[in-house]
């Protein structure tokens, strides 16, 4: 998995771009409610504890220039609340909206981090974690909503050779503490498609022929993972980052890139190859970043 220990620093990250990342994101949460954001009834506390733990105190102490908290007084008599500097929205704190899909929407249009959170099943039921909520915009090919109220193994489940590494995995977040951060990198060809992007065995593709380097984009996501104190949830939130491949290849990067592409072919999952669409795009985007 290509895990790495963090510090609670890189939780959150904010980028120059904020606020047209941030308009974007809400754009698509109101046209895509159902489809970007959602909790069954486990992942209400898990949404609140994150919703206290984020707006109330993670956002205005780690970026005191751009969030703020607003104490109860007679001119707030309603209790306190959150200011997001940035877009001058300001969003209830204490008491918390009520309904758990309004504080996913705010913890949505605030943060451009996309967020999963998953609880572990008793013993009883397996002891495997679960995905119980979710606020996620920009998914790698694949519809959020679907993986709502799945298992780790059922919602990796379309994902080459994930039985090697499924119950390792499964071991590793069993054993991640409240306060100890991990994170790791990964690279995605595609962006935000509900219908998906992923190609499975038996599939008809159109190969590419060729692409356009300046709207083709390798597509980077930094994941962290960390537990919460109360609700034991996992908090897995991802920022993804995207870089034209003419961008790659003016840097000298482009042969380097070309052979990761190319080694989805080998290793212990030469199924990643079809599964990630090098079948479709991979020849034409290789002979562009060797060109």
């Amino acid at each position: 998995m290509a895990i790495q220990g963090s510090t609670t620093s890189d939780l959150i990250t904010i980028d120059s771009n904020y606020l047209s990342r941030i308009t974007a994101r809400r754009e698509l949460i109101a046209s895509h409610p159902s489809t970007v954001h959602g909790a069954i009834p486990s992942g209400h506390a898990p949404v609140l504890e994150t919703y206290t733990y984020l707006p109330g105190t993670y956002l205005p102490t780690r970026f005191p220039t751009l969030f703020a908290l607003i104490p109860s007084s007679s001119a707030n008599p309603s209790g306190s609340s959150f200011l997001n500097k940035v877009t001058n929205q300001t969003f209830p704190l204490h008491p918390p909206p009520s309904d758990p899909a309004a504080m996913l929407r705010i913890l949505g249009e605030t943060v451009e981090d996309d967020m999963f959170l998953l609880l572990q099943d008793d013993a009883a039921q397996g002891g495997e974690h679960r995905a119980v909520a979710f606020v996620c915009c920009h998914p790698a090919g694949f519809d959020p909503s679907s993986k709502l109220g799945k298992r780790l193994a059922e919602i990796h489940g379309p994902v080459p050779a994930y039985e090697k590494i499924g119950a390792s995995m499964e071991r590793y977040f069993g054993r991640l503490e409240v306060g100890k951060e991990v994170k790791r990198m990964n690279t995605h060809a595609n962006l935000f498609a509900p219908s998906g992007n992923h190609v499975h065995a038996g599939d008809e593709v159109s190969e590419e022929t060729s692409i356009d380097g300046e709207t083709a984009r390798l597509r980077v996501e930094l994941q962290t993972l960390t537990r919460l104190p109360e609700t034991r949830a996992i908090l897995f939130s991802f920022k993804t980052y995207l870089y034209p491949l003419a961008d790659i290849k003016a840097e000298g990067l482009g042969p380097q890139l070309a052979d990761a592409i190319e080694g989805l072919k080998a290793g212990n999952a030469p199924g990643m190859w079809t599964y990630k669409g090098g079948v479709r795009w991979g020849k034409a985007a290789c002979e562009y970043l060797r060109g």
